[in-house]
């Protein structure tokens, strides 16, 4: 996942505009620290707003827990860009605001790990026994978020996607349309 700061002008202000994080691309093991990195790097900017403009196919679902976790950590506020999608909705749920503008997608479905056992062996898809989805409901519902969605989501095909309706949304505790 790529990281860099972009600035919203609010018709206020000048020189010192306020400036929101934007996260893009695939969420991978790396991605908490290369996040705590980029925040490091960038805490002394005071125009920074703890914001974050996510947009993400998706990735890995116990690092996207652990980013979500560093969101609520510094009381970030969570935007969807365009699209938040698979393991991407479980750092979304990391923010004390979480918001998916209209136009923005969120979009859930089973969790899987691909597999090979060697070189010349095709990569098979590897379900989750039950223990991961008991710890995404954990986690969930400490985000304030229904661990319905995570029951919803283990039943849709890994092949496919639910793109979360706006009914949803409220429904699961998940986001608000406006900030």
């Amino acid at each position: 996942m790529d990281f860099h700061l972009q600035s919203v002008p609010d018709g206020r202000c000048r020189s010192h505009c306020p400036r929101i994080i934007v996260a893009e691309g695939q969420i991978s093991n790396e991605t908490p620290k290369e996040f705590m990195d980029f925040l490091r790097d960038n805490v002394g900017d005071r125009d920074l707003r703890t914001v974050v403009l996510i947009d993400s196919q998706g990735g890995y679902v116990v690092a996207s827990m652990e980013l979500g976790r560093i969101f609520r950590r510094i009381g970030a506020a969570t935007v969807v860009e365009n699209h938040c999608l698979s393991a991407c909705v479980y750092a979304f749920m990391g923010g004390i605001k979480r918001v998916a503008p209209r136009g923005a997608q969120l979009g859930i479905h089973r969790m899987f790990a691909d597999t090979s056992e060697g070189v010349f062996e095709a990569r098979r898809r590897v379900y989750d026994d039950g223990s991961m989805a008991a710890m995404l409901m954990r986690y969930s519902s400490g985000m304030g978020v229904s661990r319905d969605l995570i029951r919803y989501a283990e039943r849709i095909s890994s092949g496919t996607i639910h793109f979360v309706t706006p009914a949803e949304m409220a429904r699961w505790r998940l986001a608000s349309r406006k900030f």
